[in-house]
């Protein structure tokens, strides 16, 4: 279906053309009745299926640019997200008057509380920065039409149940809330059931683990060669850009320092840099300036980098759901990717659960560890030859 159907306001049409949208994606035709309605959403989508637009078409029409006050409430789990979300907002509402704003951390609060004094119609934010916003009394939400949850799983992984229901009964009038996820734990079921208004429930994820678009490669050897290899295998392919996460974020310093020769245009971020540093990081990856970016999971929550054409993950995820979060930055829009992870001895059992929920169909460089009698040997590295050296003849003691 294309944009162009909806009858949509010339201004809008207009930012839409200019950022090359012509046809809507799965999630957008999915969601925008219910959303345009009013009703409450619980929708399932992988990360850059367009969910920001899907929520920003139909609630930019809603919004009154008279009005000065915020309308519309957007929590994300990240800084950059954050910054991700605002933007997409603000290129589509472009030829409005609506002024949409982000206040996460890292960022001078004086600033945010004067700007938020002036004219703020669609607020994103960060749960923390928010909430501080609340205590010192900045912040009004008479107004707010409606909240929204992005990367919900994510907000709620790192800790911020509690500070999002306390968000939300901010908001003392009925309100439409959408919640938006990649992955559906009790806990983001139990949160819509008690902040939801008769949801409905929209899934357009396959128990996979991302698209079909994706290839999934897995590499089994000993840990003094994942060097040597993954340097390897990036020489061997056609590298769009790549994207190599560490589960720490001292292992994301010690491979960027021990690979920043070997591969060129490559840098490397976590949630230890500043926030200027990190969204420079951004900046250059978006923009194409860096080739290969290696990360903690701050980089798999929510970004949208559509030039990336592999994921690596240096370390086995802790979980199905992270391996979603992160192979999902891969493959979008429908166009093709690698996902490329390397496995331990220790990582088989949690590999066999990942390949039967999920339902991969993996590919091995090298052995696979799976086969015959499902033996779980790690490969040893290869010792160098030794060399012979005689041992010298023991002196021999004389009898007095």
């Amino acid at each position: 279906m294309k944009f162009t159907e909806l009858n949509l306001p010339e201004n809008i049409l207009k930012a839409l053309k200019k950022m090359g949208y012509e046809d809507m994606t799965p999630i957008q035709e999915a969601t925008y009745p219910a959303i345009f309605s009013g009703q409450d959403l619980c929708a399932l989508a992988e990360t850059g299926s367009g969910k920001t637009a899907a929520c920003a078409i139909p609630l930019i029409q809603k919004v009154d640019p008279e009005l000065n006050a915020i309308q519309v409430l957007v929590l994300v789990p990240t800084r950059e997200l954050c910054m991700q979300y605002m933007a997409e907002i603000q290129k589509i509402a472009a030829h409005t008057d609506l002024v949409p704003y982000a206040v996460y951390g890292g960022f001078d609060k004086c600033i945010q509380v004067s700007t938020l004094k002036h004219k703020v119609h669609i607020l994103v934010a960060t749960p923390g920065r928010l909430i501080d916003l609340l205590y010192d009394g900045v912040l009004s939400f008479a107004q707010v039409k409606c909240a929204i949850l992005d990367e919900a799983d994510e907000l709620l992984k790192v800790g911020f149940l509690e500070d999002i229901e306390f968000i939300l009964s901010c908001i003392l009038h009925e309100h439409q809330t959408l919640l938006f996820s990649a992955t559906m734990p009790e806990d983001i079921k139990k949160l819509a059931h008690d902040c939801m208004r008769n949801p409905q429930h929209i899934s357009l994820i396959t128990e996979r683990a991302g698209p079909e678009s994706i290839e999934h490669y897995f590499s089994y050897c000993h840990p003094k060669q994942k060097q040597a290899e993954l340097i390897k295998y990036l020489e061997g392919e056609e590298v769009n850009q790549a994207l190599i996460f560490c589960n720490a974020r001292h292992k994301v310093d010690t491979l960027f320092h021990a690979i920043r020769k070997d591969l060129k245009d490559i840098d490397y971020m976590h949630a230890g840099l500043t926030q200027d540093k990190r969204s420079g990081i951004i900046r250059k990856f978006r923009s194409g300036k860096l080739r290969y970016l290696i990360a903690s999971d701050v980089a798999g929550k929510g970004l949208d980098f559509s030039r990336v054409s592999h994921v690596i993950n240096w370390d086995f995820p802790r979980d199905g759901e992270q391996y979603t979060h992160r192979t999902g930055r891969t493959g979008r829009m429908g166009r093709k990717g690698k996902a490329f992870t390397f496995i331990s001895k220790h990582d088989v059992p949690r590999l066999r659960d990942l390949i039967r929920i999920k339902k991969i169909t993996p590919c091995w460089i090298g052995n696979d560890p799976l086969i015959d009698s499902g033996t779980t040997q790690e490969p040893k590295p290869r010792r160098k030859k030794r060399t012979f050296r005689p041992r010298p003849a023991k002196a021999v003691q004389k009898a007095e």
